[in-house]
């Protein structure tokens, strides 16, 4: 018994700490931030909960029934990364690029305010949630993770996969912690200096986007 729930903490944590770095909720709280701009708490609340909700959507889907799906089209990890690596460059790129101002909005008409808020809704799975929050770099993670706790029996299975379940769920915790509060480091910073941390955000969002790919190009070149 003492053996199985010091394996079960040692998966949870190998899962917490590979994770972690991947998706990185502290500094993507950052690069989404100017999708928040004008949200009231409440409104920002609601979006970060539903964020942290498709997170552990994609990733429990990912780790129970991804790798069927991949087999079923045909798709290698090195290709989900190629691809997603693409997806988030255009988003950075996006970023970077555009005029628009992230700085938040003055009084409005409730159905100005109605309408920013149905345009978020339609952003909270793509981009925001994937592949920026949780991408391709994520995917390949957890197909690591799924490959490396695999056990003959069945208990042994589900045991390994309840510990990951957990480290997912510690993860999408975090998420909605520091989605919601993003907002109040980048105020205590000035509007000159978030305008700043935003365009940093987006070149990082670029890089990372940029590095997936690579990744995917090289796995492409070994495999």
């Amino acid at each position: 018994m003492l053996i199985h729930i010091r394996s079960f903490l040692e998966i949870v944590f190998l899962g917490f700490i590979a994770l972690f770095p991947v998706v990185n909720p502290v500094g993507t709280a950052l690069m989404v931030d100017p999708y928040f701009s004008g949200l009231s708490k409440s409104e920002r609340v609601s979006a970060a909960r539903k964020i942290s909700i498709y997170a552990l959507g994609i990733c429990v889907f990912t780790l129970l029934i991804g790798h069927w799906i991949l087999e079923l089209f045909g798709l290698s990890v090195p290709i989900i990364q190629l691809g997603g690596g693409i997806m988030i460059c255009k988003i950075g790129w996006e970023f970077l690029t555009t005029d628009k101002s992230y700085d938040p909005p003055g009084p409005v008409h409730q159905d100005s305010d109605d309408k920013e808020v149905a345009q978020l809704e339609s952003k909270l799975f793509y981009p925001i949630t994937f592949p920026i929050t949780t991408g391709a770099g994520t995917i390949a993670v957890l197909f690591t993770l799924s490959a490396h706790v695999q056990e003959k029996t069945f208990s042994g299975y589900m045991l390994n996969n309840a510990a990951l379940l957990f480290s997912i769920l510690g993860i999408c915790i975090l998420i909605f912690i520091f989605y919601v509060n993003a907002g109040r480091l980048i105020k205590y910073m000035g509007s000159d200096n978030e305008k700043i941390v935003n365009r940093l955000m987006a070149f990082l969002i670029f890089c990372v986007g940029l590095q997936i790919a690579v990744g995917g190009i090289t796995g492409l070149i070994h495999s």
